[in-house]
């Protein structure tokens, strides 16, 4: 029952510290001299927390067993019904202790949910139009157990930062890409979210540490069944006409008609994130 208990908080922490996780995707940024930018990303995204959220939700259906007694030797004896009723209080206790934690815990889920509550069945579909409202998102069909797949692209002039995604009344997601300006007139780009495996995170050094739920790629439901953890497959590639000061490609730019290319193949073979530094303006 410690376990089940630690498991819902754990999940709730997820829910704060790393929300999204691409999947199957193709993404693109170009970056203008006079700072005009063009995003673009196609495919996959899974919301974890909220399938896992979801599964928690649904683990409420166990059904007391008896456990086997002992007797002096250690050796498994019939039970009496004394011991039998006080296996079933002690059970009962157990589920009312979870089923309470587990009530908080969506609550907390549903504050950084934006008010949807993962336990919801139509959760999933409430949060798809929610992204449909939000500009930039051309398409978003819910493929199920927390897989979206997503058209999004989005272009403007860089007088702002600029993050993927972002989620109308989330209070918190983890960035695939963002853009950071800065006052000598370059700009940042960096992909956390397109790193060698989302698996190999600090979020998921902290779920292990929780109850041991999440493994190389892997994690547990409740009922102990690995679910394999996504895995982000895809390229993200930036074009622009700036000056490349700095980037973690291996091979460096590329000439191409736009000016220069960077492009990484994201997997989990991947030796680094994204990251470029670029100069804009003349």
């Amino acid at each position: 029952m410690i376990k089940r208990i630690g498991a819902v908080t754990a999940l709730t922490l997820m829910l704060a510290a790393c929300l999204l996780f691409p999947g199957k995707f193709t993404s693109s940024l170009d970056l203008r001299k006079d700072a005009q930018f063009s995003f673009v990303y196609k495919g996959e995204i899974y919301l974890l927390a909220l399938s896992k959220m979801a599964g928690q939700s649904a683990s409420g259906n166990a059904k007391f067993a008896a456990q086997a007694c002992q007797d002096d030797e250690g050796k498994d004896r019939k039970c009496s019904a004394s011991e039998v009723a006080q296996q079933k209080k002690d059970w009962l206790d157990g589920q009312k202790a979870a089923a309470e934690k587990s009530k908080k815990d969506s609550e907390s889920a549903k504050a950084f949910l934006g008010g949807i509550d993962p336990s919801d069945p139509k959760a999933a579909e409430d949060l798809a139009a929610r992204l449909r409202r939000q500009a930039g998102f051309r398409s978003v069909l819910y493929k199920g157990d927390g897989l979206y797949l997503v058209d999004f692209a989005i272009a403007g002039r860089l007088d702002h930062d600029f993050v993927f995604p972002t989620i109308e009344r989330f209070a918190m997601a983890n960035a695939f890409v963002q853009i950071s300006r800065r006052s000598d007139g370059s700009v940042r780009v960096d992909a956390p979210g397109f790193g060698p495996n989302a698996a190999s995170s600090p979020f998921a050094a902290m779920m292990g540490g929780m109850g041991g739920m999440m493994g190389a790629g892997e994690s547990k439901d409740t009922a102990g069944n690995t679910a394999k953890m996504p895995v982000a497959d895809g390229v993200f590639s930036i074009t622009t006409n700036g000056t490349i000061l700095s980037n973690s490609t291996d091979e460096g730019p590329k000439p191409d008609p736009m000016g220069q290319r960077l492009t990484w193949a994201v997997n989990p073979r991947s030796p680094a994130a994204p990251m470029a530094l670029i100069k804009l303006g003349n």
